[in-house]
């Protein structure tokens, strides 16, 4: 979801592939080209991997030079947490504590850039929401299906697209500074409901 950063050890991907993806992680080989497209939704969260995906990315984050401040920390858990994308007012109120440490919108806002800008977590445009990033180990077009009925989303990564935009945007001569696609419909589960 992100464009530029280092790369992180490889330890550190497998464990991310085995912790952060909560729901599921699916390879599906492509006929001809030697393409993979990978699939991350976040629905039901299980406690103990989501502990394992906020230390991940406390890694990933001390990993690439920033420190994994408490804030930041709460806002990775509690995306990991939800089952639909988070917009930065939801998190507010949810930080919010009685004679807890106040804060500001922009704040919020703040961390939440810097944390989409780490790759740690996305930006779901068409909502002005936040999710989890389902592959922060590397650089790449992030893909969201995100359902109008229920708010529920699926990050898919897909090579063969990402060469195509990339091929794209040099025949252009255009420079992106980040890559975000989104498909708006209704999902497989609220489709049978219309």
């Amino acid at each position: 979801c992100h464009l530029f950063h280092p790369q992180s050890p490889p330890s550190l991907r497998v464990e991310y592939l085995e912790c952060y993806n909560i729901s599921k992680h699916n390879h599906v080989p492509r006929a001809g080209k030697d393409m993979a497209m990978s699939v991350s939704s976040v629905s039901r969260t299980d406690q103990r991997k989501v502990a394992r995906a906020v230390a991940l990315a406390g890694r990933l984050c001390r990993a690439r030079g920033a420190t994994f401040t408490e804030l930041r920390r709460r806002l990775v858990e509690m995306l990991c947490n939800a089952d639909h994308p988070l917009g930065a007012y939801e998190l507010l109120r949810n930080l919010e504590r009685p004679g807890g440490r106040k804060h500001t919108p922009t704040t919020i806002y703040r961390t939440l850039d810097f944390l989409v800008e780490l790759g740690l977590v996305a930006r779901i445009e068409s909502r002005n929401a936040y999710v989890p990033c389902a592959h922060p180990d590397h650089s790449h077009t992030c893909i969201f299906f995100v359902c109008d009925q229920c708010g529920a989303f699926t990050e898919v990564e897909d090579t063969e697209l990402e060469r195509l935009l990339t091929r794209n945007t040099k025949a252009l001569g255009f420079e992106t500074h980040r890559k975000v696609l989104e498909l708006l419909g209704i999902c497989a589960r609220c489709f049978p409901l219309r």
